[in-house]
């Protein structure tokens, strides 16, 4: 009976909430579960056409090659870094970038993302570089377990800089900074501008001129959001689209994202709850289906 009534609870909130965005069912997009080696995939990037995943804390600081009409694994890549909580995967189009950022407590002061050039489908370790970086607006290391601004699991390589955007717990919003990534001195990270999205994000990606947003709400809500780039690298100047993509109950925690222009990749890692277990899975949505 309990049960019963808390997915009552959650129904009618997610319905509440997503009256406020168009309702985009991404369960519709299901390509298939995730094998048991990614059932925490925590990011996608496309590099070279070739699209790849890894884990998040907890497990095999490892890269891996997925299919992209499959999901299944065709190829793993060992790293040498340690893999404290691995959040975002970005690339240059020569180096891959890790981020080893995720800060659910907002305690950490070692937030870094490694460099690492890829060639021949193969990771060079041997010159692998670290970029360590704090935000200069964070004085309070207070512990706040998934109620602290200063987290973090979204990544994008552009004009020449990386660009990280918040997870904030408490605000419901993101701040987007930028990281030189020729520095390898502990550097701030620099403010470009704020956004309140109404939902925590997990990952993003940048094509066409646009900016992909992934996330959810602790209702277990989640949502996509499509920025327009109003110049080189800003976004949060015009009101984005705001698709409801459906409940991680039914849909898994969602945690990646990147798009090409054949459309748009999605995974996401399994989802607990007192009412369901949720496989993790891939899905991939046409770019027509979007009507962009």
């Amino acid at each position: 009976m309990k049960k019963v009534f808390l997915l009552f609870i959650l129904g009618f909130s997610m319905s509440s909430n997503a009256q406020q965005a168009e309702i985009f069912k991404l369960k519709k997009f299901r390509v298939s579960a995730l094998n048991d080696s990614i059932q925490e995939t925590s990011g996608l990037s496309l590099f070279e056409g070739k699209l790849y995943t890894f884990n998040d804390s907890g497990n095999p600081a490892e890269l891996y090659e997925i299919d992209k009409t499959s999901g299944k694994i065709l190829n793993t890549l060992k790293t040498k870094v340690e893999n404290k909580d691995w959040e975002a995967l970005a690339n240059d189009g020569e180096n891959f970038y890790i981020g080893d950022f995720g800060n659910n407590m907002g305690t950490r002061k070692d937030l870094k993302i490694y460099k690492i050039p890829f060639q021949n489908n193969q990771l060079i370790n041997d010159s692998l570089k670290t970029i360590s970086f704090y935000y200069p607006e964070q004085q309070d290391f207070t512990p706040k377990n998934i109620n602290t601004d200063f987290d973090l699991e979204s990544m994008i390589y552009l004009y020449g800089k990386i660009h990280i955007f918040t997870k904030e717990w408490s605000s419901k919003s993101t701040t987007h900074f930028t990281i030189d990534p020729e520095n390898f001195e502990n550097q701030s990270a620099q403010k470009i501008e704020s956004y309140k999205t109404g939902f925590m994000i997990s990952d993003v990606s940048y094509y066409g001129e646009k900016l992909f947003v992934v996330g959810y709400t602790k209702k277990t809500e989640v949502f996509l959001m499509v920025f327009n780039e109003s110049e080189p690298g800003i976004f949060f100047k015009n009101n984005p689209r705001k698709l409801y993509l459906g409940s991680a109950l039914s849909i898994g925690q969602i945690e990646g994202i990147t798009v090409d222009e054949k459309g748009i990749y999605i995974s996401g890692e399994k989802f607990y709850s007192p009412i369901k277990k949720t496989k993790p899975f891939f899905y991939f949505i046409p770019i027509e289906k979007l009507k962009l």
